[in-house]
């Protein structure tokens, strides 16, 4: 069953809470996308990073590995808490080491677009959709992969763990900061969330969220992401137009 304490990793046997059947129709005019596996060409730069930070601690990456990738999307500060014992001082000093790690892989261009974002975000936009990414990472990072693809001016609104009090997937915090600061919907119903990973799903469940879409460019496969509750799962986020507007009609 899925654990109440977020930071267990999820392998879950038990379905999400099915979404409101009596949900609107139109519009979905807030569009809260994750970033790495989503938007982001992941590549396997996040378990790499994790790799250095744990080498640079003296820790057994290996051992640490798969609880990573069962927690993928979750804040990595809260990812290290669990694997160092609740030692915070370790934790944080891991957690910048990780960050360091991957501005060092940002830095020498190993990122890249997933097919399709870049785009799909600009036609969302065009719809009058306002579109917000959210990221595990912390400010820092996030500034970094933004500006090393460009995107300053694609996205107006960008939110990490920090920006929404510190807690970041599986709880609702990012996808309902998002809500607040923009104003772009007046029902959480009318949210659009979509992620690579059991947690984004859980976080837009959580949310309240009409659309939770899962993508398959990502950490998770399809069984786990209609688990911890998508709606509907697709190739991409280059898919997430379609679905949108079949959802208002």
């Amino acid at each position: 069953m899925t654990p109440s304490n977020p930071t267990t990793p999820t392998n879950p046997t038990t379905p999400a809470t099915p979404m409101n059947p009596k949900a609107p129709a139109a519009p979905m005019n807030l569009v809260v996308l994750d970033m790495a596996g989503t938007t982001l060409a992941d590549d396997g730069l996040v378990e790499r990073a994790f790799t250095v930070a744990a080498e640079r601690l003296g820790e057994d990456p290996a051992a640490m590995i798969g609880y990573v990738r069962a927690t993928m999307g979750e804040s990595k500060i809260s990812v290290f808490r669990h694997l160092l014992g609740g030692d915070e001082a370790r934790a944080r000093q891991a957690n910048l080491a990780f960050e360091e790690a991957y501005a060092e892989l940002v830095a020498d261009g190993r990122t890249a677009p997933v097919p399709g974002a870049a785009e799909t975000i600009a036609a969302l936009t065009e719809q009058g959709r306002t579109v917000v990414l959210t990221t595990g990472f912390a400010r820092v990072t996030q500034d970094a992969i933004i500006d090393a693809l460009g995107w300053r001016d694609l996205v107006g609104l960008t939110l990490c763990p920090a920006d929404a009090g510190g807690r970041g997937r599986p709880y609702p915090d990012m996808v309902l900061a998002a809500f607040l600061r923009t104003g772009a919907v007046d029902d959480v119903r009318r949210i659009v969330v979509a992620g690579d990973t059991s947690y984004d799903m859980l976080s837009g469940v959580r949310a309240g969220a009409g659309i939770v879409a899962g993508v398959l460019t990502g950490a998770h496969r399809e069984p786990a992401l209609t688990e911890h509750g998508a709606t509907r799962v697709l190739a991409s986020v280059a898919g997430l137009p379609g679905l949108i507007r079949e959802y208002e009609a």
